[in-house]
């Protein structure tokens, strides 16, 4: 995210756009609806069934690139299921929209490596502002989750820049779970070689406090008046656009997992880095991690310290309690501070064993124990531009984020930490009578007193969940 406001852009490190598409005019936050883009994440699964799409011109091919594709359903479970388009392209794209139709109810939640919205039954991807170009024989994938009514056939319309494409074979796995996660799906797997963790006794966690009310009442909703149309506005818009129209269903918000841990978060660095990291540089990082996650929450408590409207931390603790790499002699440290797990590949990036890792198990029973469970990842990546965010953690450039060590602001990190506990992007509708705030990539270098007010919008609407 840049900090320049005059740009209304994707987080990018380099300060480039990475997507910014304007709202057409004559419509609203509700008419084509935005869905969040999320980079493919530790949180994947393995790859399902595959079918291949052909693409069959339908003028010169100096007018129109065609494309190769697969469409492959990666995941699914008793409501909703992931999906994934791959496409090479037969000849250079300068600018490019991917567009399907869903044929048998299925409903788009959310997706990734594109813009994605959807009108009626017609899904629209179109290129990232970072990734307009693609070359002779480049393949590039969009994913996304969608929901779906007991069957996910292949899409059918599907065309590149208008090019037609045919699609062969009907990839229709059975639902195999009885839980709705939203789970956030693999590229390409690699081969996991079997990892080997160098794993020191780690000491018992010293036991949560039970929360105590709050010693007096804060008000339940009392936003300023200037804020509160615009409030008003994104939660309508947040209430049509998730889930189908359920963002209640969910049950992995940052939200959520802090109340299941009873008032803390557990981290896992996965270092998809070259650096040499030393002790000295690894307490930085988890210092200003943990720096950015505290003024989200302190945004909790009111200006003479009372928690809002229920809330039940006076603060927070943010947790890193791993590091998974693929060489172990990156990490330059020998004490025992941290578990650190060795060869475990997904996303051809490193990553902690998902036997403690809630995304996988948000029943939160945890088959590697629950000591040394993690709620979120944070994953850092050589040469990554921009960011991504979810309730399976934070992703963003090794080089922003080292570069950020002495910030007081790590605008990025705090944008996709809005994403974890549900905010949503802003790509094409910006709510009445506010312009600045971080949640609206490129517009503000940190946290807002409209963020804030949008992320006790959150806490409100799913306190009761929590019997508050």
């Amino acid at each position: 995210m840049t900090s320049d406001p005059s740009a209304r852009t994707r987080t990018s490190r380099v300060r480039r756009p990475r997507s910014a598409r304007s709202r057409p005019a004559g419509t609203g936050p509700a008419a084509t609806r935005p869905v969040r883009r999320v980079a493919a994440t530790a949180a994947a699964l393995t790859a399902g069934l595959a079918a291949t799409l052909v693409a069959v011109p339908s003028a010169p091919a100096s007018a129109a690139a065609g494309c190769t594709a697969t469409y492959t359903v990666t995941a699914s479970w008793n409501t909703g299921f992931t999906g994934n388009v791959a496409f090479t392209v037969d000849a250079p794209v300068d600018g490019w929209e991917l567009t399907w139709t869903f044929t048998a109810g299925e409903y788009l939640v959310q997706g990734w490596n594109a813009d994605l919205a959807t009108t009626g039954t017609q899904v629209r991807a179109r290129a990232p502002g970072w990734k307009q170009r693609l070359a002779t024989g480049e393949t590039w994938s969009v994913g996304f989750n969608a929901t779906h009514v007991g069957r996910t056939p292949a899409p059918t319309d599907l065309r590149l820049n208008g090019v037609a494409c045919t699609v062969v074979g009907q990839p229709t796995p059975t639902p195999t779970s009885t839980t709705t996660p939203t789970p956030t799906p693999t590229v390409t797997r690699t081969p996991t070689p079997t990892p080997t963790a160098t794993r020191t006794p780690t000491p018992t966690p010293t036991p949560t406090p039970t929360p105590t009310p709050s010693p007096t009442t804060a008000p339940v909703w009392n936003p300023p008046a200037a804020l509160a149309p615009a409030l008003d506005e994104v939660w309508r818009h947040q209430e049509q656009t998730y889930n189908n129209g359920n963002l209640y269903g969910f049950r992995n918000y940052g939200w959520d997992q802090v109340m299941a841990n009873g008032g803390y978060l557990n981290v896992c660095v996965r270092w998809d880095s070259t650096r040499t990291v030393t002790a000295a540089q690894r307490d930085k990082i988890h210092a200003q991690y943990e720096a950015q996650y505290r003024k989200w929450f302190a945004r909790m408590l009111q200006p003479d310290g009372t928690r809002w409207n229920g809330w039940p931390y006076q603060e927070v603790d943010i947790r890193v309690v791993g590091w998974a790499v693929r060489d172990r002699s990156l990490l330059q440290w020998s004490d025992s501070s941290v578990d650190v797990y060795v060869g475990d590949i997904r996303e051809n990036a490193p990553q902690c064993p998902e036997s403690l890792g809630r995304f996988f198990h948000q029943d939160g029973s945890y088959p590697g124990g629950a000591a040394r469970h993690y709620d979120q990842s944070f994953w850092l990546t050589d040469g990554f531009g921009g960011g991504a965010g979810g309730d399976w953690g934070q992703r963003m450039g090794t080089e922003y984020f080292l570069g950020a060590l002495d910030n007081a602001d790590v605008t990025i990190l705090q944008h996709e930490i809005g994403h974890t506990f549900g905010l949503d992007d802003f790509y094409d509708w910006t709510p009445t009578g506010v312009s600045r705030f971080v949640m609206l990539a490129g517009s503000s270098a940190a946290i807002t007193d409209f963020d804030a007010w949008m992320f006790r919008d959150w806490w409100r609407h799913l306190k009761s969940r929590y019997g508050l």
